[in-house]
């Protein structure tokens, strides 16, 4: 489904957004020292600091395929993919771009153009087939390797542990909406760090838990497919409990790792100037923005989204959860792509809560992507900003920023995506810009390292630096845009 279809089906639980600087309640600046020191370091316009990690990103049901090899169990994209009209042509992450198997040459890519971090994710199914109980070794035995290939190629392993593919048992069993998921994502985390964490250090807990709440349980076009808005709200406070359990379980087992988490996040307008189109906007910032990172650094959710007499019934929330939810998160991750409008709509409105997502004003014409995104660069010095303000000085990276342009390879054996160039150019000059104006940003992924399944738009989106031909020999081919980012990379700069 295209974010525009996305948009106009006009729900309140729909979307990634946050609101522009003049509309929200801003938090604190980043630190007054950390302000000093980027402007000690007198970077010029698109200059980077030192040490800045240069990478690109992945997840394990995107591209890893053998999604029964090894002792692997079935997770809710596995069920949903295997659903028929779930995804668009029927793709499914059965084999993906097969990095199970060519994980190597896939490293080598990434050395190969000058990268020195990737972020990916770590399957859950592959570690407990069930979603608990003991580790399968051959899961955990595929990810020393991995690791220990990055490491060989002098690349940071910067791997989430939670990317959207839920073991089924555990769907089965409630999902998300049920609180006991959250301790069994602790025990599986617990699990990884201790087998893992002599090799990696930092650690991102959750990707996007907006998205997979929202889309799974709330809308229902992603997996699980359930729409159900009630579950859906439970499930984003069972979601905050694992995230609190989970950063106190790594810890536990390795106190010297860095835990964080990524979030979605990217400018909302009102629709209109009208107060109630401005309150729903205001509301649809803090719960897409701020819903799963205020609550770990304060142990509070932000104030005036949800009836603050029906909130704890409406999410679930028992006493002492408070605590529960606190992490004191070592880093911020971001995953900007692009923005949208709100309105007030109380037709589709969970009780008290009615900000829905509208189609783009005519007036307000942007250029777009493949995918139908609209094309807004000054968003990423926006959100990394306004973000900064709410977290101080807590370090930030760029986990996930990129386009879809549906390119093959031409006759002369190459990809020209001059549109992918100007797109990632035009952004790493607004996120240079946010560094040189205070924010702690220590890092930026591309999304993607790959062309990949890409959900329930299954192989129709390509957002990958490298081509992958799905249809014969899944062979591997840099794109001009790979090649840039090289330069990019090299020189710590872009002009």
């Amino acid at each position: 489904m295209k974010r525009r279809e996305l948009l106009e089906l006009g729900l309140a639980l729909g979307g990634t957004a946050m609101l522009q600087r003049h509309a929200f309640a801003a938090g604190a600046a980043p630190t007054a020292a950390h302000a000093k020191s980027m402007a000690d370091t007198k970077l010029a316009a698109g200059e980077f600091p030192p040490n800045f990690h240069w990478g690109a990103a992945t997840s394990a049901y995107q591209v890893e395929g053998a999604w029964n090899v090894d002792g692997r169990g079935e997770s809710i994209w596995d069920r949903y993919a295997h659903t028929r009209g779930n995804v668009k042509q029927g793709g499914t992450g059965d084999v993906a771009c097969d990095s199970y198997h060519r994980y190597r040459e896939d490293i080598a890519l990434a050395k190969q153009l000058g990268m020195t971090s990737l972020r990916y994710s770590i399957a859950w199914p592959r570690i407990q087939p069930t979603g608990s109980g003991a580790a399968n070794e051959k899961g955990l035995d595929f990810y020393k390797r991995f690791t220990d290939a990055l490491l060989e190629a002098g690349i940071r392993p910067y791997p989430t542990l939670y990317h959207w593919d839920l073991p089924q048992p555990l769907e089965d069993a409630g999902g998300w909406p049920n609180r006991d998921t959250a301790q069994r994502l602790a025990d599986y985390s617990q699990i990884v760090v201790k087998a893992l964490g002599d090799r990696v250090k930092e650690w991102t807990i959750l990707n996007e838990p907006y998205v997979f709440t929202v889309l799974g349980y709330g809308i229902a076009v992603h997996a699980p497919g359930r729409k159900e808005p009630a579950a859906c709200l439970r499930a984003t406070h069972v979601a905050n409990l694992a995230q609190g359990l989970a950063y106190r379980a790594i810890k536990a087992a390795n106190p010297q790792c860095k835990v964080g988490g990524a979030y979605s996040c990217g400018p909302t307008r009102p629709a209109s100037d009208s107060a109630a189109d401005r309150g729903a906007a205001e509301r649809q910032y803090k719960f897409s923005n701020l819903w799963f990172v205020e609550p770990a650094l304060t142990g509070k959710y932000p104030a005036g989204v949800l009836p603050a007499d029906k909130q704890s019934e409406m999410l679930g929330i028992r006493d002492g959860d408070d605590k529960l939810v606190r992490a004191a998160l070592d880093f911020i991750g971001l995953n900007y792509y692009s923005f949208g409008y709100v309105r007030e709509d109380a037709r589709y409105a969970v009780p008290g809560l009615n900000p829905v997502w509208t189609p783009r004003p005519a007036f307000d014409k942007y250029e777009q992507t493949d995918f139908g995104w609209d094309i807004y660069p000054p968003g990423m010095y926006e959100i990394v900003m306004d973000m900064a303000k709410h977290t101080g000085g807590v370090p930030i990276e760029i986990t996930e920023n990129g386009a879809a342009y549906n390119l093959g390879v031409g006759a002369d054996g190459h990809v020209h995506d001059d549109k992918r160039i100007a797109y990632t150019r035009a952004h790493l000059l607004e996120l240079s810009r946010a560094i040189r104006d205070g924010a702690p940003v220590r890092g930026y992924h591309h999304w993607s390292l790959l062309d990949n399944f890409e959900w329930s738009e299954g192989f129709t989106q390509r957002f990958g630096l490298v081509h992958v031909d799905f249809e014969k020999d899944q062979k591997r081919t840099p794109k001009d845009s790979a090649n840039w980012y090289a330069k990019v990379i090299a020189a710590n700069k872009v002009s």
